[in-house]
C-alpha cells in the first residue's frame, strides 16, 4: 500500500481548493463562461484552469458547452438532490438552534403546520430559564394563538384565513388571545410588513414569543423558529439574532432570497 506524503496531500488539498474555487466562479454566472473569465475570476493561472476544468468535464460537475467555455454540470445537481433528500429541517436547525439558546439562555422552538395547528419538533432549552410551561416536542399550539402559526397563516390568502377563523371560532386561552376576524387580519397584515411574528401572552399568560419563518429551496415556508421567555425577560435585541438564525437555516435548507428590486 502506498502512503500518502506531507507534500501529496498538500497538493491534493490545492487541487481541491482550486476546483471549488472554479466551482463559485460558475456558480455567479447564469450563461457560459469562458476560460479566460474564470481564470480572472479564480485567480488560477489559465493553464491550471483548463487542466482542473478538464477534469470536472469528464466526472460531469462541469459541461463543456463549446469549445472555451463552460458551465455547472448535472452531477452537482444529482448530488444536491441527494442532500436534499437526506436532510430534514430539524437535522438543518439543531446546532444553529443550539448556538441561539446558548446566547440567549432562553428557550428556542422548531415547530411546523400541520392543519390548523402547529407541532413543536424540537426545542434547545435550560431549566434556568425560568419557564414555567414549556410544551413538550410534539405538542400543539393553535396557529392564531402562536408566533409561528402566525407565520404560517399570514402565507394563507384571505380565502383561507377566514375558512381558518370559521373552522376554529378563533378560540382563546387567555385575555390577550386574539379572537376577532378583523383583529387577526391586522396582525397577520403586520407579519407580513415586519417579517416576523409575536405571541403576547395569547396561548400562556406570563410567556411572550417572537418568531422567524424557515424556507425550503423553493421558497415555502417550513417551519417556524421562536424563542419564548417569561414576559418580563424577552429582550428585543434578540429578534435580530433569531431572524438571521432562521436565514441560516433557510439557506443550509437552499433558500435563496430574491432581493428587493
Amino acid at each position: 500500500m502506498k502512503m500518502e506524503t506531507p507534500t501529496t496531500a498538500k497538493t491534493s488539498i490545492q487541487v481541491i481548493e482550486r476546483m471549488m474555487a472554479l466551482l463559485d466562479a460558475l456558480s455567479s454566472y447564469s450563461d457560459p463562461v469562458s476560460l479566460k473569465e474564470l481564470s480572472r475570476v479564480s485567480g488560477l493561472h489559465p493553464s491550471t484552469a483548463h487542466r482542473i476544468l478538464n477534469d470536472m468535464v469528464v466526472t460531469r460537475f462541469v459541461d463543456r458547452v463549446e469549445p472555451g467555455t463552460y458551465r455547472l454540470g448535472m452531477r452537482l445537481l444529482e448530488l444536491g438532490n441527494v442532500v436534499k433528500s437526506r436532510l430534514s429541517v430539524r437535522e438543518a436547525a439543531l446546532d444553529a438552534m443550539r448556538a441561539l439558546h446558548r446566547k440567549t439562555q432562553q428557550t428556542v422552538n422548531l415547530s411546523v403546520r400541520q392543519g390548523d395547528e402547529i407541532v413543536y419538533i424540537d426545542r434547545a432549552f435550560s431549566e434556568r430559564s425560568g419557564m414555567q410551561v414549556v410544551r413538550a416536542i410534539g405538542g400543539r399550539g393553535p396557529l392564531h394563538l402562536t408566533s409561528t402559526g402566525k407565520l404560517f397563516l399570514s402565507v394563507d390568502d384571505v380565502k383561507a384565513i377566514r375558512a381558518y377563523a370559521t373552522r376554529t371560532g378563533l378560540a382563546g386561552h387567555t385575555r390577550n388571545s386574539i379572537t376577532e376576524l378583523a383583529r387577526l387580519e391586522r396582525e397577520l397584515s403586520l407579519v407580513r410588513a415586519r417579517g416576523y411574528a409575536r405571541d403576547n401572552e395569547e396561548l400562556e399568560l406570563g410567556v411572550r414569543c417572537m418568531a422567524a419563518g424557515i424556507h425550503d429551496d423553493s421558497g415555502k415556508l417550513v417551519a417556524g423558529l421562536s424563542i419564548s421567555a417569561p414576559a418580563d425577560r424577552l429582550q428585543e435585541d434578540w429578534l435580530e439574532d433569531l431572524v438571521q438564525t432562521a436565514s441560516r437555516i433557510s439557506s443550509t435548507l437552499g433558500y435563496r432570497a430574491v432581493p428587493n428590486v
